[in-house]
């Protein structure tokens, strides 16, 4: 297919791996953990502090929720459910509740402010939330202002056992004080709906492969929040196309996955489920920035692969003990959402014997796009393109159809990196100027610029222009700037990011005063009103003005040059 386009690097792709896959091998997601759950039904499927579920419990919980979801009055197939909790055994248990249930799935960062909750119940009509009541009132201040029509709360130690269940959500709210108090009269406990559920029969709907699965937000490439139709072809080609670049070394119903990335991650969600297609184990942890409670989790499993971000590496070896323990069963470490960095994995290699693969991808394309080979050493490089999936360099001219870079001089030129293949979305939510904006005849401009050698190896040389990326996390200067100019003392501004060896980057905002007397102390309070915690400025400064165009946008390469300076 490829090399119909006048890519001979086809010929160079690396040896075993297969050049295509079926992206129509399952109907559904749903067909697909339909066929592993009962495969593997004795096997167990996720642990989440201490609690283990089997494959044939997950498939009957998650049945029973997605029975409960359809018998809600004004539901129907297609309706979007928002789902906002961090790692818990509730999730992979809602997830594929909703879908079975012929819903959209909508994952939300259980960390957003009321003001990033409203904008994406607003944009995606959620008529359901899921919720982790530590997160409740966040959803309470804005309740009245959103779409939503039923509300399912869960506390932490749902699915636990009934001790450990009583003691945990005990400590969380009345010693911990994590609950704040909320008032959501209508909402209908988790444990309830799967009571109510499990108590009457299951009649599933038809789910077609081109159904919309999931909207997952993102900033694209202009940082204006955009659901991606994600189908559940899409979702599944994904999941075949890492399946089949790592079929070699794993092994059905004896692999251990620990789940440390936040699953409403695309990178984190696609990895779940593409564990299902092996019986892997998977430990979900919910905390993962408790680096001395991940290190004792990892301590207790022979773990088999774990995904991550440069910042989860870096944590993780340096934290006692990590690189204390036993890396035997380690086959494969992925890391994605920012580069990661020369010095960390050469670290990561010394301590656990085994590279991190680096691979390339972005919410628009489920999220994978390329990888390395298993057992590569860090090279700089995002690898080659997976299985069943195009990459190219377009020049001058992609709204127009302008030219390729030909085979020729693929080596030399360097362009904007241009994806298709069955990974790739349906486009936005609702944005259809959008849509066309980034999808022409089957190709999405990803907004990334790189280059591509005679083998097909491809190098990110820079990212969509004014994304800043936090741990791997997108973070659009337009969004923080819209935050900060609202605040009365504030005349103009301009955020840019910043190197920094924990995150990759971080936020910086320059500001000129309306008030002379404003304090960065002050900014500081008031962003984090409005902002989740990754897109907090962490430095700011102020300055007389911020270079502009004659139009007034920003230049934002002569504000990151101003700021280096100060």
């Amino acid at each position: 297919m490829a090399e119909d386009l006048g890519f001979p690097w086809l010929r160079n792709y690396p040896e075993g791996l297969p050049h295509t896959i079926d992206p129509d091998r399952y109907l559904s997601l749903v067909d697909f953990q339909a066929k592993f759950c009962e495969k593997f039904a004795h096997l167990p499927a996720f642990t989440n502090f201490g609690k283990t579920i089997s494959y044939a419990e997950f498939d009957q919980k998650s049945s029973a929720f997605a029975s409960y979801l359809m018998s809600l009055p004004g539901i129907k197939k297609g309706d979007r459910v928002a789902l906002m909790m961090p790692n818990l055994l509730q999730y992979p248990v809602a997830l594929f509740g909703v879908l079975k249930a012929g819903l959209i799935v909508v994952n939300v960062n259980p960390l957003y402010t009321s003001r990033e909750l409203l904008g994406t119940l607003k944009d995606s009509g959620a008529k359901i939330l899921v919720i982790v009541e530590n997160f409740a009132k966040t959803f309470e201040r804005i309740q009245k202002e959103s779409s939503v029509e039923h509300v399912i709360t869960t506390q932490v130690g749902d699915l636990l056992s009934a001790p450990k269940r009583l003691l945990i959500n005990f400590v969380l709210k009345k010693v911990k004080k994590m609950v704040p108090e909320f008032h959501l009269p209508e909402a209908v406990s988790f444990l309830e709906a799967l009571q109510k559920g499990s108590s009457t029969s299951f009649n599933p709907p038809e789910i077609d492969r081109e159904d919309i699965a999931f909207l997952q937000y993102t900033g694209g490439t202009t940082g204006v929040p955009k659901g991606a139709m994600l189908t559940h072809r899409n979702v599944l080609a994904n999941v075949l196309q890492t399946g089949a670049w790592v079929s070699r070394d794993f092994e059905e119903g004896k692999e251990r996955v620990m789940t440390a990335l936040p699953l409403y991650h695309i990178f984190s969600l696609t990895a779940t489920c593409f564990c299902l297609q092996w019986g892997a184990h998977c430990i979900l942890i919910t905390n993962p920035r408790d680096m001395k409670g991940l290190v004792k989790e990892c301590a207790k499993w022979k773990f088999s692969l774990i995904c991550g971000v440069n910042t989860l590496f870096n944590g993780l070896l340096h934290t006692p003990g990590f690189k204390d323990l036993d890396f035997s069963s380690l086959k494969l470490t992925v890391g994605g959402g920012t580069q990661v960095q020369k010095p960390v994995a050469e670290e990561w290699f010394k301590a656990t014997k085994g590279e991190i693969i680096e691979a390339y991808g972005l919410t628009e394309c489920s999220p994978g796009v390329a990888a390395n080979p298993l057992n590569t050493p860090w090279n700089g490089s995002v690898g080659f393109p997976l299985p069943s999936t195009e990459v190219t360099i377009r020049g001058e001219g992609f709204r127009d159809l302008g030219t390729w870079v030909t085979a020729g001089e693929i080596e030399q030129k360097t362009g904007e990196i241009c994806v298709r293949g069955p990974q790739v979305m349906k486009g936005y939510w609702q944005k259809p100027e959008e849509t066309a904006n980034v999808l022409h005849d089957g190709w999405l401009r990803t907004g990334d610029i790189g280059n591509m050698d005679s083998n097909g190896r491809i190098t990110i040389t820079d990212r969509q222009k004014d994304m800043i990326l936090v741990s791997g996390f997108n973070v659009y200067p337009n969004e923080v700037e819209s935050v900060l100019q609202s605040m009365p003392q504030v005349l103009e501004c301009g955020v840019v990011g910043v190197p920094s060896a924990k995150s990759g980057e971080t936020v910086k905002a320059v500001i000129v005063k309306k008030d002379p007397s404003l304090t960065k102390e002050e900014v500081i309070k008031y962003c984090r009103q409005q902002l989740t915690g990754y897109k907090m400025p962490r430095e700011i400064v102020f300055v007389d003005s911020i270079p502009k165009t004659p139009v007034g946008k920003i230049l934002r390469r002569e504000l990151k040059d101003l700021v280096e300076k100060v």
